[in-house]
């Protein structure tokens, strides 16, 4: 089979040799036939890159504006440095907008070549980073492209990165249920392991308030139907704390219950909240460490850490 054009809707979806893009295509009668089953052949390509790489969890929510990057980036911080006798990698598959390079402080940084592959950018001694952040012009660069393009561009972070030896690869990705959540899956997921891919997981996050579960739902019933794992949820931005009065507010409140009633409901396990910090988010936007911070969030963070650590 030869390699799929630019514009290829995709050699395993509904369009595969019946979209305008196919015309002229040789694999088109290869596409459009009913009885063949198709594998990409990216996949054997991204397996062989990450046959080192023993956990991958995708940091999923069904809403924007949750704080999926942000999770990601305290997961990280978090873990590298209590278990610094392990590695970390991060892959901000969020195409449109990438913010790991910022959160992680390692802006500006650039992407070099090897023998091997591309070589992520090391934010610590035992964490490093790829995205597309990188590879722009300026961070104001806009990028423009439809799911094949995407899809590529994800099959290369997957498969041409250098990644090495991890213990755990985080991946930040967009909100919703589409383009590059499912191209990400399929690279991903061991469809010849009858007991279920162990080493694929999933990390979903969301605010308490309703109209961001609705949407969360949506993304835990994505996990199920693609049969990944759900290690728990988080719920971020769940109190405000005052440094001047003191009180505690809830800036969206859950109406409905929250998150630990969507889980109780769903029957998914539920990680804990985190609390909005004026000081932490400040941490954040700077791209410094957060670990030092005294701060209930802190206090929240290690919990979620001592599951999560639990689940492996």
């Amino acid at each position: 089979m030869m390699p799929e054009p630019e514009n290829c809707p995709g050699v395993q979806t509904p369009n595969a040799g019946l979209a305008s893009a196919c015309q002229g295509c040789p694999n088109q009668k290869i596409c459009s036939d009913p009885n063949k089953k198709l594998e990409d052949p990216g996949k054997a390509l991204v397996a062989a890159a990450l046959k080192n790489v023993r956990n991958k969890v995708l940091i999923l929510s069904g809403k924007g504006g949750v704080g999926k990057s942000t999770i990601t980036m305290l997961l990280t911080r978090y873990l590298s440095k209590k278990h610094t006798e392990n590695n970390f990698g991060v892959l901000d598959i969020d195409i449109c907008g990438p913010s790991q390079p910022r959160l992680l402080g390692v802006e500006g940084e650039s992407v070099h070549q090897s023998g091997s592959g591309w070589s992520p950018v090391s934010v610590d001694d035992n964490v490093c980073l790829m995205s597309i952040g990188f590879l722009l012009g300026s961070s104001d660069d806009a990028i423009i492209w439809r799911g094949p393009k995407k899809n590529g561009m994800i099959r290369q972070f997957l498969s041409e990165v250098d990644w090495g030896t991890l213990d755990l690869l985080l991946l930040d990705t967009p909100p919703g249920t589409s383009d590059e959540h499912l191209s990400v899956v399929s690279y991903l997921r061991d469809d010849n392991n009858e007991g279920g891919d162990k080493s694929l997981n999933a990390i979903i996050v969301t605010t308490p308030q309703e109209v961001a579960l609705l949407d969360v739902r949506k993304e835990i019933n994505f996990c199920k139907k693609q049969r990944i794992p759900i290690i728990g949820v988080i719920e971020n931005m769940s109190t405000f704390h005052c440094g001047f009065c003191g009180k505690y507010s809830e800036i969206f409140p859950a109406k409905t219950g929250g998150a630990k009633a969507m889980c109780e409901e769903m029957n998914v396990p539920y990680l804990g909240s985190l609390p909005l910090d004026p000081e932490l988010a400040k941490l954040c936007d700077q791209g410094e460490d957060i670990t030092t911070l005294k701060s209930d969030t802190v206090d929240a963070l290690d919990q979620i850490c001592q599951h999560f650590a639990n689940f492996f």
